[in-house]
């Protein structure tokens, strides 16, 4: 399946694209996950999938802080520090469910934090526990398209 550009789009009512994530969200501050909101999905979505995920975490592929899938397609909004409990949780890089808010070593410099909203066309009733790599291997055949949101943090 190819991916074609649209209008699915995801955005933060607490920081906007490249900016600074508040310190309630890190790991050192609140670990609350920030409120999401997206509109734009494509005809035929069935479903969506989100992952948080830190490029550059210095480990080999980065490390990812939420997995969540089996958001039905009325869902378009999770709320600041909402737990998705009726949906479907994945992994993080730490091996658990939940978000894990961003916690960058001292020094290292700037992290981009990556939110990835998926709009997938079928419903893919998927177990619960997939990481990150999983799950996309999982889903790439069926993304109608995705969009994403870019938040920084610094330690």
């Amino acid at each position: 399946m190819s991916l074609k550009l649209g209008n699915l789009k995801v955005t933060s009512s607490a920081f906007s694209t490249l900016g600074r994530m508040d310190r309630k969200y890190g790991g050192d501050g609140g670990n609350q996950s920030p409120p999401l909101e997206w509109t734009g999905a494509p005809k035929g979505t069935k479903e969506f999938a989100l992952i948080s995920h830190d490029p550059d975490a210095p480990l080999l592929h980065g490390f990812t802080h939420w997995v969540v899938y089996g958001i039905p397609v009325s869902v378009t909004k999770l709320s600041e520090g909402q737990k998705p409990d009726a949906f479907t949780a994945g992994v993080n890089g730490a091996g658990k469910q939940g978000y894990m808010g961003p916690y960058p070593p001292k020094g290292h410099g700037v992290h981009n934090y990556y939110f990835w909203i998926y709009a997938l066309g079928d419903e893919m009733k998927l177990k619960p526990g997939l990481d990150r790599a999983r799950l996309l291997d999982a889903i790439s055949d069926h993304i109608l398209e995705q969009a994403r949101l870019v938040g920084t943090y610094e330690r």
